[in-house]
């Protein structure tokens, strides 16, 4: 298994509620194909560099996990689709 890191950016939408379900989505996301999550680190709300989608700030959330090498593309796939986030990046470490 190799090891992974995922920064992404979530819309902020001020509910808790939201944001922390859809962090569960993308941990889940990860263990469904055959991951590992080992870390979750919540960045919090920050200014982006540039406007993205007419916003101007958003929440980071960097994840760091084992799996496979077909997984980042699964998660990849995935993340483009879903509503709310507005940016993601896999890098393998």
């Amino acid at each position: 298994m190799n090891k992974y890191e995922l920064m992404y950016i979530l819309v902020n939408t001020g509910n808790d509620e939201e944001r922390d379900a859809m962090i569960e989505k993308v941990n889940t996301l990860i263990t469904k194909n055959g991951g590992v999550v080992e870390s979750v680190d919540k960045i919090g709300n920050k200014k982006l560099a540039y406007e993205i989608n007419k916003k101007h700030d958003g929440y980071y959330v960097l994840v760091n996990f084992s799996a496979d090498a077909s997984v980042p593309a699964v998660v990849s796939n995935t993340l483009r689709i879903t509503e709310g986030v507005l940016r993601f990046i896999v890098v393998a470490k």
